[in-house]
Order: C-alpha cells, then sequence, then structure tokens
C-alpha cells in the first residue's frame, strides 16, 4: 500500500476512535446520573448503559484505536523521516496522553460494571474535554507542522482549553437553573 492510502486510513480510524471515545464518557455521564433515579429505574437505566458501553467499547473503540496505532506505525515504516520532525515527536507525546486517556476509560467502565462510582458527572464533563485538547493539537501539529509559530500555538492551546472550561461553567449553570 502506498503513503496516501495508508495515512487516508489512519485518519479514518482517528476519527472513528474519537468518536468512541467522546461517547463512552457521555454515556458514562448519564450512567452516573442514572444513580440517582428510583431503585426500578435506575436498574434498567444502568443495564442498559453497561450494555451500551461495553459495546461502543469492545466493538467500535478499542478496535479503532488498535487500527489507527497499527497505521499510524505503519506510516512511520513507510515514511520514517517523519520521526525526524520535531511536530511528530510531539503529536506523539499526545498520543501517548490519549492511549492513558483510553485505558482511564476503560477502568472507569469496568468499575461502573461493578458498581463502583467514583466520578461525578461535573468531573466526567471535564474528563471529556481532555480528550478534545488532544484532538485540537494532534490535528494541529499534524497539519500545520513546522509552520505553526509555537509560542501562539501554545497560547492558543490553552485559549481553547480556558474557553472549553468557560463554556462548562455557563452550561452547568444554565442546566442548574432550568
Amino acid at each position: 500500500m502506498d503513503l496516501n492510502t495508508v495515512k487516508a486510513l489512519h485518519i479514518i480510524f482517528v476519527v472513528s476512535w474519537f468518536a468512541g471515545l467522546f461517547y463512552i464518557v457521555r454515556l458514562f455521564i448519564y450512567h452516573v446520573e442514572a444513580q440517582a433515579k428510583g431503585e426500578v429505574e435506575k436498574s434498567v437505566l444502568s443495564d442498559q448503559f453497561q450494555i451500551m458501553e461495553s459495546r461502543l467499547w469492545w466493538i467500535i473503540t478499542t478496535p479503532a484505536m488498535i487500527l489507527t496505532l497499527l497505521f499510524g506505525t505503519w506510516m512511520l515504516i513507510i515514511a520514517p523521516a517523519y520521526l525526524n520532525a520535531g511536530w511528530m515527536h510531539i503529536k506523539l507525546a499526545f498520543v501517548g496522553v490519549l492511549l492513558i486517556y483510553h485505558f482511564v476509560c476503560q477502568k472507569i467502565m469496568l468499575d461502573m460494571k461493578k458498581g463502583v462510582f467514583s466520578w461525578k458527572s461535573g468531573s466526567l464533563r471535564l474528563w471529556n474535554e481532555l480528550a478534545t485538547l488532544c484532538l485540537v493539537a494532534i490535528v494541529f501539529l499534524a497539519v500545520v507542522k513546522n509552520q505553526l509559530d509555537w509560542i501562539k500555538g501554545t497560547i492558543g492551546f490553552f485559549a481553547v482549553a480556558i474557553g472549553l472550561m468557560v463554556l462548562i461553567k455557563i452550561y452547568k449553570r444554565t442546566r442548574k437553573n432550568k
């Protein structure tokens, strides 16, 4: 396979992986919030969320992560010069953060299956934004590469993070007032 085909497959599985990561945390939020319901409703909702989480995780998210890593590695084998680029080192560091994020999500899911709910919905909403920040950083690094002014990039990255936090606070207040 040529580099462009491998790169296209890598991007497809990155999109699938992120879709799974974004949705799984949404399910966690709903699952946690279901614990405040009456016993019958809580039981029905928890059972349904466990099924949805498990299927999403094992059928979509984890296979997409594996295929993302496979095609990403394949790209580096076809074009090893990428490894000489500073932007690639930073991108790979963000991929490392994303892998940690992935396995923390897996632990949250497995804990919830055992009835252990150690995260509150507000904390999960903030946790969900870490994947967003990784996505922003990885895409900008992959597209802009060496053209990126690192000072502006760093300021922009933190501006996005602060903006997301402000939006979450506004959403939380709006939701509380309803």
